[in-house]
């Protein structure tokens, strides 16, 4: 079958690669629709990162260099391997893409998102979702029911932003600030509204991000361009600050701004993933008691997630910006993303070549 593998950094090629074989309690999902993540650029233009490097293959799966891309995916399963139960051929899928030991005391506490030894299908091994066909352990798999593929693709990344809101501990009808309008802060807001915030404020400087906060949550936009961003949000609370900020962007300043947004004993979840060791005023939280908070991907989330889909609590098709095939994979999905990346959201990926 075809697959898009990373062979270093600027290197992803479209290779045949061998079919999978599904092993007891085990099923293939054939890939109708892949997103391609942030993570993703970072690993085509500064990799690897998460991606396990040339001789030093990932502790779990035993993969090294090429390894198979693609995280963000949903299709029809096409193969149940035996012991598999409640999972039938046919049944629209998402998968939630993790490799993990359960031996670690972070996966027997329950919290297998940062396992010691955590690694990512699409980032770790010769399984993924930029592949016409993906084969996963079933803990895995979650039923997307009479929801779309291309919607069940947006599972992910939405779940994200689901993890981050409920780590924060925002009060029903709390404010929240959203700093960054890229998918991550888009489907924050998305998240933080549909699991009942009573205010989100976006913290946003570009045109073509700032039009999309709105339809996705956002009931207030401030351009700290042309506006101070943590006056505007005290402003917006009485002098008080919110109750909650996510940093979505990954700048040392955006992080200082976010907490000094937030109310005396207030929250900071730290969502991005960062290019570079930032400098914290750690007195800053020190002084109002600020916690501040890191958030890794999701766990136990998707159900939820694709419940307040189901629900029509949140319209993913917004968040849809671009639909190619695999091999137009580089230059129609990740050259358009790094090069017009305030124009796009997500971008999903047919493997099948079937856009319809």
């Amino acid at each position: 079958m075809k697959a898009a593998r990373f062979h270093g950094p600027g290197d992803i090629r479209i290779d045949e690669v061998p079919d999978p074989r599904v092993g007891p309690g085990q099923v293939e999902v054939s890939v109708d629709w892949c997103g391609i993540c942030g993570t993703d650029l970072h690993e085509y233009l500064e990799g690897p990162i998460f991606i396990p490097p040339a001789g030093s293959p990932h502790p779990l799966t035993g993969v090294g260099l090429p390894v198979v891309m693609g995280h963000e995916f949903a299709g029809v399963v096409s193969a149940v391997g035996p012991g598999v139960t409640g999972i039938a051929e046919g049944d629209r899928v998402a998968v939630e893409p993790y490799h993990v030991c359960g031996k670690c005391a972070a996966c027997q506490a329950g919290r297998y998102n940062i396992c010691r030894n955590l690694g990512f299908i699409g980032l770790s091994g010769n399984e993924g979702g930029f592949a016409e066909r993906c084969v996963v352990d079933q803990r895995w798999i979650h039923q997307l029911g009479d929801l779309p593929t291309d919607i069940g693709a947006l599972v992910e990344p939405l779940a994200v932003g689901y993890h981050a809101v409920r780590l924060s501990g925002i009060p029903e009808g709390g404010t929240a600030a959203v700093y960054g309008a890229g998918p991550i802060g888009l489907v924050t807001a998305a998240a933080l509204k549909a699991r009942g915030a009573g205010r989100v404020i976006v913290v946003e400087p570009a045109a073509a991000r700032k039009s999309k906060a709105g339809p996705a949550g956002a009931d207030v936009v401030i351009d700290p361009t042309t506006d101070d961003a943590t006056e505007a949000i005290r402003d917006l609370t009485d002098g008080a600050g919110a109750d909650v900020a996510f940093e979505c962007a990954g700048i040392d300043a955006v992080l200082a701004s976010a907490i000094s947004s937030v109310r005396p004993g207030g929250t900071v979840v730290n969502v991005a993933i960062w290019g570079h060791v930032p400098r914290v005023a750690v007195n800053d939280l020190v002084m109002s008691e600020i916690n501040l908070v890191g958030s890794l991907a999701y766990c136990g989330d998707h159900a939820g997630t694709i419940a307040l889909l189901r629900e029509g609590k949140v319209d993913a098709s917004q968040f849809i910006t671009g639909r190619i095939t695999l091999d137009d994979l580089v230059d129609g999905g990740f050259r358009e993303l790094i090069d017009n990346k305030e124009d796009n959201v997500k971008i999903l990926v047919s493997p099948r070549e079937q856009l319809s």
